[in-house]
């Protein structure tokens, strides 16, 4: 597996694989091409289908510019490799193409062609880590007596700490800023922010109601931000940013864990999620919510119970429970927006993953379908998924009433 410092990358919603990946992919195009006189850039599938409410033209065009982009959608082509294509041209004087580059963006701002991974400049490249399983891992850990957050150190260079930290203090800058906010969410739904009235309102609950309410407004304030095509940091994806942050940053304010506790906690998370990465998906144009959300509730679940004390079977256990009762989750947003249910959604599944800490805190960590069987599980049930419920906005919800 590659380095976890991929799993959270700094970026602008509200979309990891429809925004920051075919930004990125625009810039490396442009990089490649100076003497283009303008561009074409043809998107495919998913991409076309919800573009337009995932300012994936914008985005395109921002990376190409200050050159002229010309936007073709093609919502009725998709690749076999993957459903979120794009044909990158650049034409010459004559309009001819001079160069060109199919990509496509696979889920949490990564890149990939039909020949590889396209490196995005973190550090270090390639595959760093030896074992692709948890079975593997877990075996390894038992056997030389480490945690999770130490194999993943073991395996890391020495800017994984720093790297971590950066990443943490923009968690908790999001939701800070989200708190604050109070506006209608462009895009044409209407729909207004709702975190800080829920911040607000949590301070008139009972003790018992308000810690579950607080991570409600936690939750929202990020994943309104992204919404916005606020900062971010993707924990795995833009869609599903607003699960791991609620946690981490309640568990801090409300249970006064450090912030030393909260970085190893973030690396145990970012493992599992590099093992779901590998073995399935976290695009939800490949796999539906239950490979974002499932994947961030899986995240904030693995985090909260290391920060509890739980011990590596449970923590196996928390990550497993999170993945199963999220399978089929389907990803079929209103209007192509990362609005509904996208927004509510993160927020049910931090609370979610807090009460699968505490069932697997009760547990011996026992049980009897194993994560890497859940991750499988859910890579055939993407597979099965219609294309009307992997971020096409064709089905499901996003049908008219």
């Amino acid at each position: 597996m590659e380095t976890i410092k991929k799993i959270y990358k700094i970026g602008y919603g509200p979309s990891s694989s429809h925004t920051m990946g075919p930004n990125r992919a625009a810039e490396m195009f442009a990089a490649r091409t100076p003497g283009a006189v303008r561009y074409r850039v043809t998107l495919y599938g998913s991409l076309a289908a919800t573009g337009r409410g995932h300012h994936t033209d914008r985005a395109v065009a921002r990376g190409l510019a200050p050159k002229e982009a010309e936007i073709v959608w093609r919502p009725d082509i998709v690749k076999p490799f993957h459903p979120n294509g794009m044909l990158f041209e650049a034409l010459d004087a004559r309009n001819q193409a001079a160069d060109s580059w199919l990509v496509y963006s696979v889920g949490g701002g990564y890149l990939a062609t039909e020949q590889g991974d396209v490196p995005l400049g973190i550090t270090p490249e390639g595959r760093i880590y030896p074992h692709t399983t948890m079975h593997d891992i877990m075996a390894h850990i038992e056997r030389e007596g480490l945690s999770f957050w130490e194999y993943v150190e073991q395996c890391e260079d020495d800017t994984l700490w720093p790297y971590l930290e950066q990443m943490w203090q923009q968690m908790q800058l999001t939701i800070e800023e989200g708190l604050q906010d109070d506006r209608v969410i462009a895009g044409g739904l209407h729909l207004r922010s709702k975190a800080h009235q829920y911040h607000v309102r949590a301070s008139g609950f009972k003790p018992s109601l308000q810690s579950r309410a607080l991570v409600i407004a936690y939750a929202l304030a990020t994943s309104e931000q992204n919404a916005c095509g606020g900062r971010i940091v993707t924990a795995p994806t833009c869609g599903s940013s607003g699960v791991l942050p609620a946690v981490l940053y309640h568990l801090k304010k409300n249970h006064n864990f450090s912030d030393r506790e909260i970085l190893r906690a973030m690396a145990t998370a970012a493992l599992f999620g590099n093992v779901i990465k590998t073995n399935a998906s976290i695009s939800g144009a490949e796999a539906g919510c239950q490979a974002e959300v499932g994947s961030a509730c899986v995240m904030a679940a693995v985090a909260s119970n290391q920060l509890f004390g739980g011990s590596p079977k449970q923590i196996e256990y928390a990550a497993e429970m999170a993945m199963e009762h999220n399978l089929g989750l389907t990803c079929d947003p209103l209007c192509g927006l990362v609005q509904i249910p996208c927004i509510e959604r993160n927020a049910m599944a931090a609370l979610r993953a807090l009460d699968i800490n505490i069932y697997a805190m009760m547990s011996d960590g026992q049980h009897i379908i194993s994560f890497d069987k859940v991750v499988r599980t859910m890579k055939l049930t993407g597979n099965d998924l219609p294309s009307l419920y992997k971020e096409t906005s064709l089905g499901g919800l996003a049908l008219d009433d």
